[in-house]
């Protein structure tokens, strides 16, 4: 890639986005031509064409998701990269950005070098991950049986917050028989015999948000 890496900073924090901006602006190199506060904004933004690499964040409020975003963004044709940036490093947030065509995925707490060669490994259409989040995905390689679907990560995700199978089922548009089904094969893959037992050994793996 010839001349400067450009790129579109998407949070909803102003103050975050000013403190990428002025981490970036130090960088040879890296030019931030574009910010956006939403992640429609940053779909519309990034369609322009001017645009090589998107720092994305997951969580904007209401609206769609940054991984929602993402995938808008990557299903283009000539499309940018996507760097997400972000707080969350479980599984719930770290695969559904990848599988949305992520090429980078950091922690807000990298070093500002760390977030820099990001930029420039993603514009060269590399993966850039942060270390923890790598560590994860290899031991999800590793030991697959620990692998929940997206489906039981949603399932137990609702579990986590209290829910009752019944109301699961209700906020996923399933019947009670098929959550306690999900439930079921969740306790086998984990090793755990409750809905407490899942929930926590889920938690300590990272496959649910803390």
């Amino acid at each position: 890639m010839t001349g400067d890496i450009r790129l579109l900073l998407a949070d909803d924090h102003p103050v975050v986005r000013a403190g990428l901006r002025a981490v970036l602006a130090t960088e040879p190199g890296l030019l931030v031509v574009a910010e956006a506060a939403t992640a429609e904004e940053a779909v519309a933004r990034a369609a322009v064409g001017d645009i090589d690499v998107v720092l994305m964040d997951l969580r904007f409020g209401a609206g769609m998701t940054g991984a929602e975003a993402t995938a808008a963004i990557t299903a283009r044709p000539g499309a940018p990269r996507v760097v997400v940036v972000t707080t969350y490093d479980s599984d719930a947030d770290t695969l559904p950005a990848i599988e949305a065509g992520a090429t980078g995925y950091l922690l807000k707490d990298a070093p500002p070098e760390e977030l820099a060669a990001a930029v420039r490994t993603a514009a060269a259409g590399r993966t850039a991950l942060a270390p923890s989040v790598a560590d994860r995905l290899m031991q999800r390689l590793r030991s697959p049986a620990t692998t929940l679907t997206r489906r039981e990560t949603d399932v137990l995700g609702l579990v986590a917050q209290g829910l009752s199978n019944r109301a699961v089922g209700r906020r996923l548009h399933l019947t009670e028989g098929t959550v306690k089904s999900h439930l079921a094969r969740i306790y086998t893959k984990l090793g755990v015999d409750s809905r407490t037992a899942a929930v926590a050994a889920a938690t300590d793996l990272g496959l649910i948000r803390r």
